[in-house]
């Protein structure tokens, strides 16, 4: 198959982000979402680096159609970008150690960067001081955490699936 972007694995991993993406539209516990697995496995399995951005950003914007826009865009999808080029940096091994660390590397990312982004906005009643900055990072934790669970458990998700079904389903296998 050689440089063909279009394969069958290509196909596979924007099937898995698709339903990553709709996972988002069910209702979950607050921060519990596939969207940074999406980045994550996006960035790490999709060869064309602009497609990796591409794709991951599209789930993520469809969903936020549905979901509603807020002031704080910006933060959320730099935060992405980031989690997309750690993927960039996963591909070169990719194991189950890789990726829980790379998991949990990007959900205290997400939580830094937008929790940073919301003191920073004026939407939480916290002064701009390092004593605001920490009383609002102290307050989001809970949210760290189910970020946390919900990272594990759809980057689990993601990379299991597309491990066994291209280890197992020969149209899928590497040529």
């Amino acid at each position: 198959m050689g440089n063909k972007i279009f394969t069958t694995r290509f196909y596979l991993i924007v099937s898995l982000i698709l339903m990553g993406a709709m996972m988002r539209l069910i209702p979950h516990w607050p921060n519990f979402t596939p969207i940074a697995a999406i980045a994550l496995f996006g960035g790490t399995y999709i060869k064309r680096k602009e497609l990796a951005l591409i794709l991951p950003f599209s789930a993520l914007l469809i969903s936020d159609l549905f979901l509603g826009f807020h002031s704080t865009m910006v933060a959320v999808y730099a935060s992405f970008a980031i989690i997309v080029a750690m993927g960039f940096v996963l591909r070169r091994l990719v194991s189950v150690h890789g990726v829980v660390l790379a998991s949990l590397a990007s959900s205290l990312l997400f939580f830094l960067v937008t929790n940073f982004a919301v003191w920073y906005s004026g939407l939480v009643p916290y002064p701009h001081t390092t004593a605001g900055l920490t009383a609002s990072y102290t307050a989001g934790l809970p949210f760290l955490w189910n970020g946390v669970m919900g990272d594990l458990f759809y980057n689990g998700i993601l990379f299991g699936a597309y491990y066994l079904i291209t280890s197992r389903i020969s149209v899928f296998k590497e040529a």
